[in-house]
């Protein structure tokens, strides 16, 4: 029977399979690629329409996770998909995006959702169902060459020879007729050539499996059209792959090989010295017999070759704290599994690092896909990776602030500094493609005023820019509040403050009544709101003053500041004096070792590889927090404005005295 596009769209489900026949399928192709209990517990119960609770309670807390972020797939396809059973090309973008952050949260995620598009391929193909041509070049631009990605042969395979079979009938029917008018005499050739194999093997002390390798109806398309040869001149229709235990085995194969038959120039590959990105390892080469006629073979372990037909799915184990294809760690997994923890286990960090090179393929296919559609102008996003590999969706033009934000709003908050791809960075950095990111964090704090300023590159996001606009406005009404509850209780100590020199034993009875409450003690006025101004960034023990604003309290100079000056000259009757609070503060009130203030520095030098990271080695040297950092080159000389939490002036001094012996440094100076 054969359905009209528009039919084969409109079938609820799995395009008209039946959800117990779909979920048998899909868990056996899963069974094939040796996954986990918990990926296949949840292709079982694939049908299933139970809510997250009730999943959780059925099947477990894991293989709910894993169905829930199918179905999320799923539904999104089944969304987007047009009348033609294809996607736009806005449908095509989102459902790459989607499946790309989907195997970001947990890679078997991704797993179930190509065994499902197998498994609905097989059932339209075993129905005899008109399957729409839109849907099939989908299926092979980006089901097919994501399995291809993740090195899953048997999936690769089966789709694209499923998908070719709809796309172009005639020639597969010709391709097909070809390889069954000559199996008889290719089956005979083969049978020769493996036990001429297995003979020379015994004879060379050598264990291993000779196989006749299947060539697919597709990938001999490919290579006729790549090639431009014909059928005839397809040395590859016949294939032979020898399985060994170690990789000394596969080298002397080869030499082996060479010695009996004839090589062909230029078709040898050496993909154990030089893996495919996938991970594919094998060496290839072509001979001829001595009637001339030409044919493939593959050496590889036995390692190798799970690694072939599986791929990502081959690694698939939960062993030793390596918690693979997961971009967290469960809630019971150890505390130091960050991989650039060293204390972390060894297993554990080579998962991570595997992670992360899965994910980077991930976002090369995604790349490449888009391309493959010939689609350059709606792709606007970026993907980038946290250090655990999980893949996070950017704007183009993203800095490691908006990073931090998309990952959690305390992380952006408390964003000091950022390591893209282990080195240091600043935090108006422009992102790219499979970077991973390190956010360096404070404990406590909040972000920067500049992070939105018009002037500055630090946020694209509007979502970064609406939490940090979030948080200054929450802290102005803050402070307001605070100021109009000082006003009313202090009206008649306000209308008095004057510029005036008050006599040592009122500086001393006004630090008994302040108590803890501030960094900073204004004469003659008990818990009056204050401020340090950004301009000069006072520290103690600088000379300081205070100046009286408009609705935000008592804003704190250093009397030298350039600012502080203009003021004292425009309105000296808001100017009052100010001191040190020497009992601690409101940063740290019961901790003066842990008080610490901002200050800025400004750092020339000749611009050079190493300098970024000497310099945060002498910070850390010296326990400076970072706080902002800029830099800046020109005609090598490299401008480095830093923003440092420091404990007093003299700490300051020793962090300056330090950097200034730095190789290639001309001037430290306060700003």
């Amino acid at each position: 029977m054969a359905n009209s596009p528009e039919k084969f769209k409109i079938i609820d489900g799995w395009y008209g399979e039946p959800a117990e026949s779909h979920a048998s399928g899909v868990s056996q192709i899963l069974q094939m690629l040796h996954l986990d209990g918990a990926t296949l517990t949840a292709a079982t119960n694939i049908a299933r329409t139970h809510g997250k609770e009730a999943l959780i309670k059925l099947i477990g807390d894991e293989s709910a996770r894993l169905l829930i972020g199918y179905r999320g797939l799923r539904q999104a396809q089944a969304k987007l998909v047009r009348d033609d059973g294809g996607l736009s090309v806005s449908g095509q973008e989102e459902m790459l995006r989607k499946m790309l952050l989907a195997f970001g949260d947990d890679l078997r995620v991704i797993l179930i959702y190509l065994a499902s598009r197998l498994q609905t391929l097989r059932w339209v193909t075993q129905e005899k169902l008109e399957m729409p041509a839109a849907w099939a070049q989908e299926i092979l631009d980006i089901n097919a060459s994501l399995a291809n990605r993740l090195g899953i042969w048997q999936m690769k395979w089966e789709m694209e020879d499923l998908a070719f079979r709809t796309l172009s009938p005639q020639m597969y029917r010709d391709i097909a007729k070809m390889l069954d008018a000559k199996r008889i005499e290719r089956e005979s050739f083969i049978d020769q050539i493996v036990l001429r194999l297995k003979q020379e093997l015994q004879v060379a002390g050598v264990e291993g499996e000779v196989l006749g390798r299947p060539k697919h109806i597709y990938s001999i398309w490919k290579k006729m059209q790549g090639k431009s040869l014909d059928f005839a001149n397809l040395y590859d229709v016949r294939a032979f792959r020898i399985l060994v235990a170690d990789i000394k085995s596969c080298y002397a194969i080869l030499g082996l090989a060479h010695n009996i038959w004839q090589p062909v120039p230029r078709e040898f590959d050496d993909y154990i010295a030089r893996p495919k990105p996938n991970g594919y390892q094998s060496l290839h080469t072509v001979v001829m017999d001595e009637n001339g006629i030409a044919f493939e073979i593959q050496v590889r372990t036995h390692e190798m070759h799970q690694q072939a037909e599986y791929g990502l799915a081959a690694h698939w184990r939960y062993k030793e704290g390596a918690y693979l294809g997961a971009a967290t760690p469960p809630k019971n997994a150890p505390a130091n599994l960050n991989p650039s923890h060293q204390t972390g286990t060894h297993s554990a960090a080579v998962a991570y690092e595997r992670q992360i090179a899965w994910a980077r393929q991930l976002i090369s296919w995604k790349e490449d896909a888009w391309d493959q559609l010939k689609h350059h102008e709606i792709d606007d996003h970026i993907y980038v990776l946290t250090p655990l590999g999980k893949v996070i969706s950017l704007e183009k033009g993203s800095s490691p602030i908006d990073f931090a934000y998309a990952v959690h709003t305390d992380l952006g908050h408390r964003c000091r500094g950022a390591r893209v791809d282990g080195a240091m960075v600043t935090l108006d950095t422009l992102l790219q493609n499979g970077q991973t990111i390190e956010i360096i964090t404070v404990k406590h704090g909040g972000p920067s005023r500049d992070w939105i300023s018009p002037d500055r590159n630090y946020l694209r996001s509007q979502r970064a820019r609406t939490r940090v606009r979030a948080w200054f406005n929450a802290l102005d009404d803050e402070e307001t509040a605070a100021h109009t509850k000082t006003t009313e209780a202090k009206t008649e100590h306000k209308s008095e403050l004057k510029a005036v020199a008050t006599p040592e034993i009122i500086l001393r009875q006004s630090t008994r009544k302040q108590g803890q409450g501030s960094d900073v003690l204004v004469v003659g006025v008990d818990s009056l709101l204050t401020q340090l101004a950004r301009c000069c960034r006072p520290v103690p023990p600088d000379a300081i003053a205070g100046f009286v604003t408009q609705g935000r309290g008592v804003s704190i100079h250093r009397r030298s500041c350039k600012t502080f000056r203009g003021l004292l000259e425009r309105a000296p009757e808001r100017v009052i004096q100010t001191a040190w609070n020497e009992s601690g503060g409101a940063l740290n009130p019961k901790d003066e070792s842990k008080r610490v203030f901002p200050a800025d520095l400004a750092v020339s030098a000749l611009d050079r590889p190493e300098l970024m990271r000497e310099l945060f080695e002498v910070l850390t040297r010296h326990g400076v927090h970072v706080i902002d950092l800029r830099k800046s080159a020109k005609k090598g000389v490299a401008q480095i404005l830093l923003t440092v939490e420091i404990k007093d002036s003299e700490a300051l001094r020793l962090v300056q005295n330090s950097l200034e012996e730095l190789k290639g440094v001309t001037q430290v100076r306060r700003r």
